[in-house]
């Protein structure tokens, strides 16, 4: 009785144990499986896709300027002497001819004064002096005197005027009044700055373009101005690009008129982005998508849910873009992302 017991017990737990063998070996099985797929997955390139749109593409010749004025004035002293008067302030505006300050000329003055006496008297003996010589009265010695003495008189004249006429600081210019540089009594002299005159209705944004550029920019090109101290940005074409090489520093000079309507000032500095080529409907992708091999530069393209190089022609390259001039077609989707250790053929998902 015992004895039959003992083998029902020892039936029992092999049963046991080979259920819990084959549970065991169920569970690692399941795992493995879970792992394969996992694998599988992972194999699997997540990529970026971008459809390719015709589009604007610009190239652009950027180089510094500043603005300038053709009509930029410091009007000096013709003569020594000290100022008497100063006619204007900073922000007139004044116009071609206008005095804007004097020197002291009581002396020329008085010199004037004195030679007009003596002018007058000559003038009234030479009067009468050429009415008796009409007449046949008189000599001609008392004739050719007092036309002499006239004539003398009038050099002398206009001497002492140009004088007076140099004791002014005159405009020679219409502008406005950007710099007074002299003061009441101050001493000044010819070679002294003494007042700036500017016509800001002249102004220009001027730069230096490299020499080999000077087949591609020509009068009338489009241009885009960027002033960074105004804050300002403008579209305009190029007024005048010189045809002569400078031999110091082989660039060429490109000027292009502003509106003289807004408050620009001479000196401001002006980014000029001239345009030297477009494409008003190019096919156009990063730089950095691009991948260059020994056969040629090609991107990577979306074939369905694989990787496929695309062999490609790449024509300008501005700011981190590049035309596409073959290999790509509108609709091509290329991958933009997710391109790095790609291979042909490769599974991807976007």
């Amino acid at each position: 009785m015992k004895t039959n017991f003992m083998k029902h017990i020892f039936f029992a737990a092999c049963i046991i144990s080979i259920l819990t063998s084959c549970g065991g070996g169920g569970e690692e099985t399941k795992s493995e499986a879970g792992k394969t797929d996992s694998t599988a997955n992972d194999k699997i390139k997540t990529v970026e896709v971008t459809r390719i749109i015709p589009q604007l593409f610009n190239s652009y010749i950027d180089i510094q300027g500043k603005v300038d004025a053709d009509e930029n004035v410091t009007v000096n002293a013709e003569m020594p002497g000290k100022v008497s008067k100063v006619n204007v302030h900073l922000g007139d505006a004044v116009n071609a001819g206008q005095v804007l300050a004097e020197l002291d000329s009581k002396v020329i003055q008085q010199g004037i004064a004195e030679l007009q006496g003596g002018l007058d008297l000559a003038n009234t003996m030479y009067e009468k002096q050429k009415s008796l010589w009409d007449q046949k009265i008189g000599t001609e010695v008392q004739f050719l005197t007092a036309k002499n003495q006239k004539e003398s008189l009038e050099k002398k004249m206009a001497t002492l005027q140009e004088q007076l006429k140099l004791s002014k600081i005159i405009s020679p210019i219409n502008g406005i009044v950007d710099a007074v540089d002299i003061k009441l009594g101050q001493a000044t002299m010819p070679g002294l700055p003494a007042i700036r005159v500017v016509n800001m209705g002249s102004l220009k944004v001027k730069g230096e373009v490299g020499e080999s550029y000077l087949a591609k920019v020509k009068n009338g090109n489009d241009v885009i101005i960027i002033l960074p101290d105004m804050q300002d940005t403008l579209k305009a074409k190029i007024s005048y690009a010189a045809k002569v090489i400078s031999p110091l520093n082989r660039t060429f000079l490109v000027t292009v008129n502003l509106d003289g309507k807004k408050e620009y000032s001479p000196n401001m500095v002006a980014i000029m982005k001239i345009i030297d080529y477009s494409n008003p409907k190019a096919l156009v992708v990063p730089v950095n998508a691009i991948q260059k091999t020994g056969e040629g530069d090609f991107v990577f393209v979306a074939n369905g849910k694989n990787a496929k190089k695309a062999r490609v022609k790449v024509g300008k390259i501005y700011k981190g873009n590049a035309e596409i001039i073959e290999g790509l077609k509108e609709g091509d989707g290329f991958i933009s992302k997710g391109y790095q250790e790609l291979n042909e053929g490769e599974e991807i998902k976007f």
